[in-house]
This record gives C-alpha cells, structure tokens and sequence, in this order.
C-alpha cells in the first residue's frame, strides 16, 4: 500500500532525529510517502528546514508548544513570524494550551498561543492545535481568530460531545495510534462520525505507538499503517480508499505540493 501522508510527527525530535534519514526510509518501505514535521520551537524549526531541504516528501510546520511557551525570549514572535511567511512552510503550530503537565505557566501559554494565531491570521495559513484538558479555554481563543483559514485538533483523544463540539465551528479533527487502543472504543465512535472530507491520521511520533507495536520505543511513521487500518475498518472502507481519503484531505488542508508520489 503506497500513498500514506503522516499528517503530524516529530522528526526532529531527540528521538528520531539522528536517525532520521533511515526513519523516512523505513516509512516509505511501509507506504508512507509524506510527512509534515512540526517544530516546536524556533531551534527546533532549523532541523526541520534543513531535512525538508534533504526530501521533498518532507514539510514543516512551525510553532512554539505550550509546554515551551514559558521559555520564549524577546522577538520569538518576529522570529516565527519570518518563519512562518516561507513558502516551505505550510502550517503555523503545534500551539494551544496544555492543562495536564502545566509545564508552562498558564497566563504564557495563553500569551504564547494569542500571538501565534495572529501570526496565522497574517501569513494566511491553517494552524495546529494541541489541547489537553483545555477544551473550553482553547475554543474560546480560538473564537477570537474567525479569519484563521483552517484548524486541526491533533491527536484528538477527547469525548465525542467534544468532537461534536469541535467539529461544530469548522474544525478538523487529527487521529493517531491512541484510536487502535483496546480501551478507546469511543474514539473509534468519533472515527465513525467524522466528515469523510475532514480526516486526516498522524502518528505523532515519536510518540503513541498504535496496535500491535504498542511497546515500539520511539514511534516511527512507519507505523501509520496500523491506524489507518483501524481507521479502515472502523468506516467501512478499504485500505486504498482510506489511503486516498486521508492523502486528498491532508493536501488540501495544509496545501501542500504534489511530490508525484500516488
């Protein structure tokens, strides 16, 4: 099966990063023929240019985490903003607010993520979202951004009357491995009910590795097979089908070039 795009995953994270060139290698051998990188701060951003510039299968989105949004330092936002205004960059984030680590203080976070979404807002590009137990906070900044030309939820693990929510005001919704876990039946019920024109899989690697290799320590994109299997049979579709559902969808969201793979 060829076709797959990694909608969401850190290359460049310590885990994959010295390795990284093999890691793209192996996903491409499993059928993964994209990926978009997310930087989550602005040093992370120069790995990301430097591997997009190695393969052309490889885009960039970037941003300051909220885990990282207590570090920033005078001019980030210029920074960023420079950054986000190239051409090889197609998506502002992963920001948001994240209420379970609190690694950053919250009033940061809030600071952090305003500034990026306007940032958005001035580049006219979608932006990436990462909420943790931070629903409600999160949908009210973002009601403070209408002109944002699109929004994924990544690595949603919320309740359906979330989605719902979420998928109420235009939003997209980003699934990972965590929708293969035995004790996620309800998400495999949000899988079921999402637009079939707003379904984008990731791996979020080097993180949650999906059924069977649950134990893999780090997550590769190699293993998007196994969710958009799930997420196959989970909507009643074929692995071609998905495949080609979640590619459409995945380039338009975050208008990415045709590479001339499948």
């Amino acid at each position: 099966m060829q076709g797959l795009i990694d909608s969401h995953c850190h290359l460049t994270s310590d885990a994959l990063w010295p390795q990284a060139d093999d890691v793209i290698a192996r996903a491409k051998a499993a059928g993964v023929t994209d990926f978009v990188t997310i930087a989550t701060d602005i040093e992370d951003a120069a790995r990301a240019q430097e591997l997009a510039a190695r393969h052309s299968s490889v885009h960039m989105a970037c941003g300051i985490h909220p885990h990282e949004a207590g570090k920033v330092t005078d001019g980030w936002d210029r920074e960023l903003g420079a950054l986000a205004s190239r051409p090889d960059v197609c998506a502002v984030g992963e920001m948001g607010l994240d209420y379970h680590y609190d690694y950053s203080d919250r009033p940061s976070q809030h600071r952090v993520f305003r500034r990026q979404l306007g940032i958005a807002c001035d580049v006219n590009k979608p932006v990436v979202i990462h909420c943790r137990e931070a629903h409600a906070d999160v949908l009210a900044i973002l009601a403070d951004f209408p002109m944002l030309t699109g929004v994924v939820f990544h690595c949603f693990t919320g309740s359906k009357a979330e989605a719902i929510d979420i998928l109420g005001r235009g939003y997209w919704l980003s699934l990972t491995g965590v929708v293969t876990f035995k004790r996620s039946q309800e998400l495999r019920e949000v899988a079921k009910m999402l637009p079939a024109d707003q379904i984008m899989i990731e791996t979020d690697s080097p993180y949650l590795s999906p059924e069977p290799v649950r134990s893999a320590r780090p997550n590769e994109p190699a293993y998007l097979a196994y969710t958009a299997q799930c997420m196959a049979e989970v909507r009643g579709l074929s692995l071609p089908d998905l495949t080609a559902l979640t590619r459409r969808n995945t380039h338009r969201f975050f208008g990415l070039p045709n590479t001339g793979e499948p």
